[in-house]
């Protein structure tokens, strides 16, 4: 009963902890008179638009009738403007919805730049169709992650990108956003209980090394952090200041803790139903059943990270092997010595979080020695 009591007031702590995230302003998030609407494009003129290729180049013209906000049922002229970048470029037909700023003098619209196809009603649509399958199979556990879900999404939006951009400490923000992920997500979904509490522990001793061998070996590899996307483009907007190499670190241990943490929930989960099956067991005989858990896990857990960062970058490892290029020359490549750092720093936070995990157990589900 108290330990429900416990549950309940967490969960209701980090609901209010979601909303208050959700009413605090974006990063430099200011009100202006322009409107972001949905539109139709009515018909295109591809005149001014040429193509080399696949690739193509100039200025869509466009006619748009606006869908919603003040300006509902207007029709104007706007202008799609190509790069002759596939990944960056769109080309609109008669009938496409599209995503659109529209600012306006009065009643009259004086501009449309029309961004993009319109995806938020699809993206919605996917939001709510997880939600219901994962409320519909985990019940109230399945709320509480739902929550931790939302949580984790405010606290990258609200609280970590805008730490880099003000130019706190990459890695200690990284950090601390990556335990707080922690205690949230493992104690919702856990309980507040010594289940909960062994999970903790051995995904913050995994993280925490995780961290200490990413700004080693990140050191070691000599690898800038402008070798991810659009890290250039920051530092030309305004964010010369930022450390983009300790960012790129920082990623690291951010972007495995997810994995740690559902390994140490696996073991310690397994562990707490040992013990409650066989009260009489002593610690060392836990842990060491805790390790054979341990062991199962990671050998289906150490190719995950490798298998994600893999199907990343699919496309600039196809261009390689296209060319031919010796594999020798591919590794020593610096794109890809950073996915190698990503996957085996990453994969050390794996395999050390089982016994980390189980070592808590066993000094947290038995009493006796």
């Amino acid at each position: 009963m108290e330990s429900t009591r416990r549950d309940h007031l967490l969960t209701l702590l980090f609901l209010l902890l979601t909303l208050a995230l959700f009413f605090v302003p974006s990063w430099r998030e200011t009100p202006d008179s322009a409107e972001r609407v949905k539109v139709r494009v009515l018909s295109t003129d591809d005149a001014n638009m040429r193509q080399f290729g696949i690739v193509r180049t100039g200025d869509q013209g466009l006619r748009i009738e606006i869908l919603e906000g003040r300006f509902k049922g207007v029709e104007t002229d706007a202008v799609n403007h190509l790069m002759g970048r596939l990944e960056l470029d769109k080309v609109f037909v008669p009938g496409d919805v599209a995503f659109a700023v529209v600012d306006g003098d009065g009643e009259r619209v004086a501009k449309a730049n029309v961004l993009d196809h319109y995806r938020l009603d699809t993206q919605l649509r996917l939001l709510l169709l997880f939600s219901c399958l994962l409320l519909l199979f985990g019940g109230w556990t399945g709320a509480r992650a739902l929550l931790s879900f939302f949580f984790t999404g405010l606290m990258i939006w609200k609280v970590l990108l805008p730490g880099y951009l003000s130019g706190m400490d990459p890695v200690l923000i990284s950090l601390g956003t990556a335990l707080a992920l922690t205690a949230c997500i493992v104690f919702l979904v856990g309980g507040v209980n010594r289940k909960g509490l062994a999970a903790f522990l051995g995904s913050t001793l995994g993280i925490l090394l995780t961290c200490g061998l990413s700004l080693y070996f990140g050191g070691e590899f000599r690898i800038h952090g402008a070798v991810k996307p659009f890290s250039e483009t920051l530092l030309y907007s305004g964010f010369a200041h930022l450390d983009l190499t300790r960012i790129f670190l920082g990623g690291i241990f951010l972007a495995s803790s997810g994995a740690v943490m559902d390994l140490a929930m696996d073991v310690a989960s397994a562990m707490r139903e040992i013990a409650e099956k066989k009260p009489d067991i002593t610690r060392r005989a836990l842990i060491m059943s805790g390790f054979t858990v341990g062991r199962a896990v990671v050998g289906t857990m150490t190719t995950t990270l490798l298998l994600a960062y893999t199907g990343s970058y699919t496309s600039l490892l196809l261009v390689f092997v296209a060319q031919g290029i010796p594999l020798a020359n591919i590794l020593n490549m610096q794109y890809v010595s950073a996915e190698i750092l990503h996957t085996l720093v990453g994969s050390f936070g794996l395999v050390t979080v089982a016994p980390f995990t189980a070592l808590a157990s066993g000094f947290l589900f038995v009493r006796k020695g």
